[in-house]
């Protein structure tokens, strides 16, 4: 008998750990055990089962030598720490994609039952009222639904409630007008969405970027009347503003699946207004999801643990010490690099070209581009990683390339990268200082052109402006009127009095105000805040 030994530690189904069982692994399954528990009943187990109960911290791993393993029976894995189960060689697994449906499906759920007011007359009626007039609801026929993100789950909406005769406007900066056409939906900027939309549903990771994104501002662009739907992750709508939007009478309706805080409070205030429908988290809560999760996970456990295959795996396979003290710099530059850029193109990528330089020619590059596209898509869907970056470019449509070239006698960047989308090209180039592992880091050394040298890092300001005396005093003013603090100015220009380009290392990020002066002075050709 295979002595290999899996413990489920949360409530999965059953028949979906058969793949594990038919292995002859020894599988047990015990829930609900309090840490000192899950650490005994780990001792002597290879792999680890859980879905989002379950904390699976640094130092649970630090007790557990024969721990290879562990599986997220779902999507999301912030219950368990990725970086340090990654240093201590343990692959963590999920299932991506098994929710698309039953999210997507709930999403519809909850869009029909806000336009006709069904839990609300379902209680009126068993409360022992027939009361017909106070619950007239809205057609979706020929009404728009903005969608915003739109990754698995925001195109099967989309392709759902068009059969039920809506208009779909949509906002994704990385989805390329071929596919919106071949999806059958018009792609808008996200300010248009909000104006244009009869109902408006969320489908983004949430980041940094996207919290809040459905907030004040979004509000106010709204019509008259409109229904915000979030089966997404709570926070990317502003919970507060939205009970304002709703006592103020723009948003006729809300349904939410999810909140920032979960369970919310009994007294959120939201959960007093009859207009908000809410559930539980339910977006994944369908027998054949659970089972379908359960399975993936379960199937890509038995892989790696009979045979080393790596399928669905969130955490980089490990490489060996001497190719891992080399390329991790590399890695980790690539990797902000284009976090960077992601923060500056404008328009939907169609393709990615990489080149590397140097040391680096030497070795397999492929971690470094992997590194470079899940800091450049990062944004675009919440299973994003270095294992399956290639994978969502080409769902994406973006076509990625790599060249090498062997340095000559001058200068030349470690790695060059271009984004190129509609008729537009963006570059950006590092390279790594120093020598030795310790000492050796990444810097950005040109952005279009521009020779510039940064450290990619923290709150920064990236600014063109015309080369021209003052700017950098104004430019110093604005941000002191404003209570910002500056670390490191760094400049650079192709030629005297033509344009120049100015990178800004500041201590707190920019409110929208302090960005609004920096754009007012006529000098200024372009202001962006980038956090890294």
């Amino acid at each position: 008998m295979n002595q290999t030994k899996i413990l489920v530690a949360d409530e999965v189904s059953d028949s979906g750990l058969q793949p594990l069982r038919a292995a002859d692994f020894i599988v047990e399954k015990r829930t609900g055990l309090s840490p000192d528990e899950l650490v005994q009943a780990l001792r002597d187990c290879h792999g680890l089962v859980v879905r989002s109960e379950t904390k699976v911290t640094a130092d649970l791993m630090d007790r557990l030598p024969a721990l290879r393993v562990v599986g997220r029976a779902g999507v999301g894995v912030d219950n368990i720490d990725v970086p340090a189960a990654t240093a201590r060689g343990i692959v963590v697994m999920n299932a991506p994609d098994g929710n698309t449906i039953t999210t997507a499906e709930h999403t519809i759920a909850l869009l029909i039952a806000l336009a006709r007011r069904v839990p609300q007359a379902n209680s009126s009626l068993k409360s022992g009222h027939w009361d017909r007039k106070s619950f007239v609801g809205v057609e979706l026929q020929g009404k728009t639904l903005g969608v915003v993100g739109m990754g698995r789950i925001g195109r099967a909406v989309a392709a759902r409630a068009r059969a039920f005769g809506m208009k779909i406007l949509a906002f994704d900066p990385f989805l390329a007008t071929e596919q919106a056409r071949d999806l059958e939906i018009e792609l808008a900027t996200l300010a248009d969405v909000f104006a244009g939309s009869d109902f408006v549903t969320v489908h983004t990771p949430l980041t940094a970027e996207t919290r809040g994104i459905i907030g004040r501002e979004a509000f106010a662009r709204m019509k008259k009347g409109v229904r915000v739907i979030n089966c997404a992750r709570g926070g990317l709508v502003d919970e507060e503003a939205l009970y304002d939007a709703i006592k103020s009478g723009i948003v006729a309706g809300a349904a939410l699946d999810v909140f920032a805080q979960e369970p919310p409070a009994p007294d959120h205030p939201l959960l007093l207004l009859d207009d908000v429908i809410v559930t539980p988290h339910l977006g994944a809560s369908t027998a054949e999801a659970q089972e379908g999760v359960a399975f993936t996970v379960a199937e890509q456990m038995r892989d790696y643990l009979l045979t080393g295959a790596l399928r669905g795996a969130v955490n980089v396979p490990s490489l060996g010490t001497k190719e891992l003290g080399i390329l991790r710099p590399y890695i980790d530059l690539a990797e902000k690099l284009g976090t960077f850029q992601a923060q500056l193109v404008d328009s939907a990528v169609r393709e990615v070209r990489l080149e590397f330089a140097g040391e680096i020619v030497e070795l397999n590059a492929a971690p470094v581009t992997r590194s470079f596209l899940a800091g450049l898509l990062r944004d675009v869907s919440a299973r994003v990683n270095a294992v399956n970056a290639f994978l969502i470019a080409e769902e994406r449509g973006i076509h990625v390339t790599t060249s090498y070239f062997r340095a000559g006698p001058d200068f030349v960047p470690s790695i060059r990268t271009r984004v190129l989308g509609n008729n537009v090209e963006q570059s950006l180039a590092g390279t790594i200082f120093g020598l030795g592992e310790q000492a050796r880091e990444g810097r950005i050394t040109e952005i279009d052109g521009f020779h510039i040298e940064a450290k990619p890092q923290g709150h920064m300001l990236v600014m063109r402006n015309r080369d021209v005396p003052g700017v950098i005093g104004r430019v110093g003013t604005i941000l002191g009127e404003h209570g910002v603090n500056i670390g490191h100015f760094h400049l650079g220009r192709r030629e005297r009095g033509g344009e120049a380009m100015a990178v800004v290392e500041i201590d707190a990020p920019l409110e929208n105000e302090t960005l609004d002066g920096l754009r007012s002075f006529p000098e200024v050709i372009f202001a962006r805040q980038i956090e890294l």
